[in-house]
């Protein structure tokens, strides 16, 4: 069968610091859309491609991570979602809607399925399998009701709120009865946490000049949970701000993720002295509660109970700088790129 071009972004080299424009590169190959002969492959056109934080720490090498550092001269991979042109897996069909680990190009050839999951309903939004149906969606819910173990009236602090996670582990906690506070980088944002996802309070961490002292403020009586996205010396503050058998769900850590050395933290003390349990959790550890989410989550999403903010831009080309802008908060919820709408 013929080859058609297909667009890529490709990563060109370790980068240390900010990623920028010069860390990524557009070119243009070719591919059959047709699966070779024999293989088990998933031959997909991309329709919309995820920019998450952790695809930061993918950037710089290692080899003590969950997941592989990008290969410098190839493409970036990242979650996504697809439709299946050409299949030689007996899971998956031409014509197939399918979410998970893709390529940053037009076509990809997927040889690694165990990361590709069937979308189950197209009532919603596709791209909502990018984020509130995808990977970060199944983030808050784990994070929050696996790790978090919450219970109604408890104190609730989630940090970078707007985000493609933290947006729903506030909604979670309120559906749930909790009172919620979120932090955020701008005034655009903690409008939206107050006024749109239904949190009690919200702050402008950049205008904070004693973040301890902001969380007493919010928090009088101290924190019961807290969901970290950030680490660093919004982690230090919170410590000094937690009740007695508090939990913290230690998702992200952005504010770590460009810098050459890492922040330490002081008041490690405080999970002794309040009998906090610290949890890190990485999602793929519980891809099994998938069904389970989506049970919970869609009712909620149909009768307008959780709602979704999405940050969107058009066209492969607009890839590299909608994952750079993530580091600097210029994104207002989830950000998404459409490669194409069908």
């Amino acid at each position: 069968m013929a080859e058609v071009s297909n667009k890529q972004v490709i990563f060109k080299d370790y980068i240390s610091g900010f990623p920028t424009d010069a860390d990524m590169y557009i070119t243009t190959s070719t591919i059959s859309l047709k699966v070779p002969e024999g293989s088990k492959a998933v031959l997909v056109k991309n329709l919309y491609l995820s920019c998450d934080p952790y695809m930061r720490p993918r950037m710089t090498y290692t080899t003590d991570s969950y997941v592989d550092s990008f290969k410098p001269g190839s493409v970036i991979e990242g979650y996504g979602v697809a439709k299946v042109l050409d299949s030689g897996h007996p899971n998956f069909s031409k014509g197939d809607l399918v979410w998970g680990f893709t390529s940053w190009e037009e076509y990809s050839l997927i040889t690694s399925t165990e990361m590709l999951i069937k979308i189950p309903t197209t009532d919603v939004p596709l791209s909502y399998y990018t984020g509130i149906l995808g990977m970060p969606g199944l983030t808050a819910y784990a994070g929050f009701y696996e790790i978090c173990t919450p219970k109604k009236g408890e104190y609730v602090y989630v940090s970078a709120a707007s985000g493609a996670v933290g947006q729903l582990v506030g909604q979670f906690a309120k559906l749930l009865g909790c009172y919620v506070v979120g932090s955020a980088g701008s005034k655009e944002k903690v409008d939206l946490l107050k006024n749109k996802f239904g949190f009690d309070e919200a702050f402008n961490y950049k205008e904070e000049t004693d973040l301890v002292a902001c969380l007493k403020r919010y928090f009088p009586e101290g924190i019961d949970i807290y969901f970290d996205n950030v680490g660093g010396k919004m982690l230090d503050a919170v410590l000094l701000n937690m009740r007695v058998h508090g939990r913290i769900a230690a998702c992200g850590m952005i504010s770590q993720y460009n810098l050459d050395k890492l922040e330490g933290v002081c008041n490690l003390i405080n999970i002794i002295i309040k009998q906090v349990r610290m949890q890190g959790f990485v999602i793929t550890s519980y891809y099994h509660l998938y069904p389970k989410y989506l049970e919970m989550v869609l009712p909620h999403i149909k009768e307008g109970k959780i709602v979704y903010v999405e940050d969107t831009v058009e066209g492969l080309e607009s890839a590299p700088q909608a994952l750079i802008g993530l580091f600097s908060g210029r994104n207002v919820g989830k950000q998404v790129v459409v490669v194409a709408r069908e």
